[in-house]
């Protein structure tokens, strides 16, 4: 399924899979307005130039109630409408449980789950009439734990539980929303992997090997993920929602 003539907004836009996403969309010939908050978006302009979509950009802090307000009503001026949402945006900082201070525990609830809901509230009035989708980021991690980021993994189940819930509150008006699951290559996890110690890094690694079914790796954003955010955006979608969707080459199984 194509999702050429679509109109999406994509925060998160400027690396990762967010970048991949916005790439992938305006190959396929969808309208793109990407939502960044500190990274440039040159890389991503000249990835997608001569495309056959097309995408403008929009500094954005997920966390703001007024920028979302603001910036989600320039970015449906711009493509006349909206057909859908992918949000990529969160943090992840690196830290043993014991040591999550009170205040990075708040920053990183206030980004991750306080975003996910500003953005999909912002949204809603631009699909609530003719439908269209939402795909928020969650993790894995939201529902079997992380050691080294106890904080993120919370934000994340929350995550989970808020696109559950309107899922439910928003199917009347014909919206989808969804959970994405991935286990990708990404600038964030490799910031991750550079906060390890030597011997948690191959404890990590022995790990990976054994939990991803599908190669013992994590995925590569372009290859395995640009294609199946393509697909979950599109009319081919229409009766999938509420569901966790995982990306990660078995290693979180769903039952």
């Amino acid at each position: 399924m194509s999702v050429t003539g679509k109109r999406f907004i994509v925060t998160g836009c400027a690396t990762g899979m967010g970048r991949a996403t916005v790439s992938a969309f305006v190959r396929d010939g969808a309208h793109v307005v990407g939502f960044y908050r500190s990274s440039g978006v040159e890389d991503v302009e000249r990835e997608i130039e001569g495309m056959p979509g097309r995408a403008s950009f929009i500094r954005c802090d997920v966390a703001d109630e007024g920028q979302v307000k603001d910036a989600t009503g320039e970015a449906v001026r711009r493509l006349g409408g909206l057909d859908g949402l992918v949000h990529a945006a969160a943090i992840a900082p690196t830290v043993p449980a014991e040591d999550i201070s009170f205040a990075q525990l708040n920053d990183v609830l206030r980004v991750n789950m306080g975003g996910t809901m500003l953005i999909n509230q912002a949204v809603f009035p631009h699909l609530k009439e003719k439908g269209g989708r939402i795909l928020n980021f969650a993790s894995s991690t939201g529902a079997t734990g992380a050691a080294m980021k106890a904080d993120y993994a919370a934000s994340k189940g929350a995550v989970l539980a808020w696109t559950r819930s309107i899922a439910v509150a928003w199917a009347k008006y014909g919206i989808t929303v969804n959970a994405i699951c991935p286990v990708i290559m990404t600038e964030m996890y490799r910031a991750t992997r550079a906060a390890l110690s030597p011997a948690q890094l191959a404890a990590h690694d022995d790990q990976m090997a054994s939990a991803i079914p599908l190669g013992g790796a994590f995925g590569d954003p372009d290859r395995d993920f640009a294609p199946f955010v393509v697909f979950y955006a599109g009319d081919g979608a229409r009766f999938v929602t509420g569901q966790t969707l995982s990306v990660d080459g078995g290693a979180f199984m769903v039952r």
